[in-house]
């Protein structure tokens, strides 16, 4: 597999360089060379296959021979050891739940295959430090998915006070080869220092440097899977007419709905949903790209105001010659989203801030005839104390949550300095 940097065409990487170096030069993004597909036979003789077959296929369209496809189908087992069912909320709308894992969110699919991905492609001596910032749930699933890991080392950087207390909890209290830090500042200042510590080529070589970001295009490839799980659940009429709403912060998830969809999988229609940080829609509205400062919401994971997937998007739009303005993008107010959760639990599904806001984007634009499924990236527990006030009721923890509630953190604090951040990691 070849992948080739984004803002400098002429890097062009193996699969195992990406996964160790996460970005490239200039921070740009990789990208696959080739964008494989599949005939539409071959497409519903997968749907039939089970989870870690097909999605071992579906990974080997994309990294080719460097990895034997059993070696690959052993390490998919490893990570999507969970699954990711279709819950039915209406008629004609569904969830898909991608928090059944051990952090209780989506995110602990991409984190499990890159670090299962990163095993495999290191030399058992090498020293590895992975620098990752996080939103909320990105944190939880790259510390549990390393946790323990010989020769690992994690370092994760939060916006202090900006995420909810259990989430900080999954993360925060585990030790070991994991080091959280809580910024004085918001997610895109966490992001801002990991960006400049990549373009940091010293301080890189000194400790290994990678990412478990969404940028790094393991975790990427790992999310197209259940994309098609989630087709393989539902019967032959709802997949012919198949809309999905996105809850999109930093637009990982979004890229690989619609990689999958640039692979054969039948999808009408993608919607982005946002908050308040709505750089992405006011952008596909007016053509003009212009970040506002960050503004904290209900929806923490998704406080993110310059998105880093979205080259991705916009060189797939172009690639395969498709519209941007095809795809459905609005936000939705803190307001809107209580609303919206109260709306849920009224007709029997209970959802915390995220996914309320891609089902309120999915039911405001979804049409007759067609099927709608929106994503839930997160357990409704891992936001208890919003979601109990909103809906007025006690929610009980899952065990995940209750084993870690009560224990002390253990997290650095630090100013949003890289001279600081630096020291700290070449210590």
């Amino acid at each position: 597999m070849k992948l080739y940097n984004l803002k400098d065409h002429n890097e062009q990487v193996s699969f195992a360089q990406a996964v160790k170096q996460g970005l490239g030069s200039q921070q740009g993004l990789f990208f696959p060379l080739e964008l494989p597909e599949f005939e539409l036979t071959d497409i519903d003789a997968m749907l039939e296959m089970d989870f870690v077959s097909r999605s071992s296929k579906i990974l080997s369209a994309y990294i080719g021979d460097e990895i034997a496809a059993h070696q690959l189908a052993e390490r998919v087992k490893n990570a999507f050891a969970f699954p990711a069912p279709v819950a039915k909320v209406s008629a004609d709308v569904a969830c898909l739940e991608l928090f059944h894992g051990p952090t209780l969110a989506f995110k602990d699919f991409g984190g499990r295959f890159m670090a299962q991905m990163l095993s495999y492609v290191s030399g058992a001596d090498e020293q590895i430090t992975i620098l990752t910032a996080t939103s909320g749930d990105t944190g939880a699933a790259v510390a549990h998915a390393f946790y323990g890991m010989e020769n690992v080392r994690v370092v994760i950087l939060y916006p202090q006070g900006k995420i909810s207390p259990l989430q900080e909890k999954l993360f925060c209290t585990l030790g070991g080869n994991i080091e959280t830090i809580a910024v004085e500042g918001d997610f895109d200042a966490c992001q801002a220092l990991v960006k400049q510590a990549f373009d940091d080529e010293a301080l890189k070589k000194a400790i290994g440097l990678n990412s478990a970001n969404s940028i790094n295009i393991s975790r990427l490839l790992a999310q197209i899977c259940y994309y098609f799980e989630a087709v393989a659940q539902l019967p032959q009429e709802q997949r012919n007419q198949l809309v999905v709403s996105v809850p999109s912060g930093n637009f990982g998830d979004l890229t690989a709905g619609l990689l999958a969809k640039s692979l054969g999988l039948p999808i009408k229609r993608f919607i982005a949903a946002t908050n308040a940080n709505d750089t992405v829609p006011r952008f596909l509205d007016k053509g003009e790209w212009l970040p506002n400062a960050t503004v904290a919401t209900l929806s923490n994971a998704m406080d993110v105001s310059q998105p880093n997937n979205w080259p991705r998007v916009e060189e797939l739009f172009r690639r395969k010659t498709w519209r941007l303005t095809d795809l459905v993008s609005g936000a939705v107010s803190d307001e809107t989203t209580k609303a919206t959760m109260r709306e849920l639990a009224e007709i029997g599904y209970i959802s915390e801030p995220h996914a309320a806001i891609a089902y309120r984007m999915l039911r405001d634009n979804l049409q007759e005839g067609e099927f709608g499924l929106f994503l839930g990236t997160a357990h409704p527990a891992k936001f208890k104390e919003s979601v109990d006030e909103i809906l007025g009721q006690e929610l009980p923890l899952p065990k995940e949550l209750a084993e870690r509630a009560e224990l002390p953190l253990l997290s650095h604090n630090m100013a949003a300095d890289f001279s600081e951040l630096r020291k700290f990691l070449m210590k």
